[in-house]
């Protein structure tokens, strides 16, 4: 389900981005987090929104994670999709957004980010194309250009990265291999 923005304005502002900056819980993951009898974390990742991230970043597009927690299965997620920009225990997160436009030389326009709590609120108010997931707190569904329609944790990302590549006219390219 989109918000104000038409699909038209949704689909222009996807033309221009470089960079999706993903949160963890909640849109990675479906925001639980699991303690096992011994005390250590699980978390559960959604094996399409890792290859839509595969995807994106096959054309060329960057990827970054910004989490307010830590976890080690963070880690080792981004590692195994190849995502080098990840940012855990941020705190304030639209600070290390800054930090990322600076060291990346970009502008807002240029930068899509997922979110789907408070904290986020501040980042998706600020980049060129914001997303929630439809589970998200009511204040973000306000002010978002689009709520996903499948829920964080389980393809709200992969059909995040479809929009981007479709927009970019990328879809066809990076899914090539998939049809010879």
């Amino acid at each position: 389900m989109s918000r104000p923005e038409d699909q038209s304005s949704i689909e222009e502002k996807a033309r221009n981005i470089k960079l999706l900056i993903l949160d963890v819980d909640g849109v990675l993951t479906d925001a639980r987090v699991v303690y096992t009898d011994d005390g250590k974390e699980m978390r559960f990742f959604d094996a399409r929104d890792g290859h839509g991230i595969k995807l994106l970043m096959r054309a060329g597009i960057e990827v970054a994670i910004v989490s307010g927690r830590y976890s080690k299965s963070v880690e080792y997620r981004a590692d195994d999709l190849g995502i080098k920009m990840v940012f855990q225990k941020a705190l304030n997160k639209i600070e290390v957004y800054e930090e990322i436009l600076e060291m990346k030389n970009m502008a807002d326009r240029q930068i899509c980010a997922v979110g789907d709590d408070l904290p986020d609120l501040p980042v998706l108010r600020r980049c060129g194309l914001s997303f929630a997931v439809p589970e998200s707190v009511e204040e973000l569904k306000r002010e978002v250009d689009f709520i996903t329609k499948k829920q964080g944790g389980r393809g709200s990302v992969r059909e995040i990265c479809e929009i981007i590549l479709k927009a970019q006219g990328l879809w066809e390219k990076v899914t090539a291999r998939y049809y010879s």
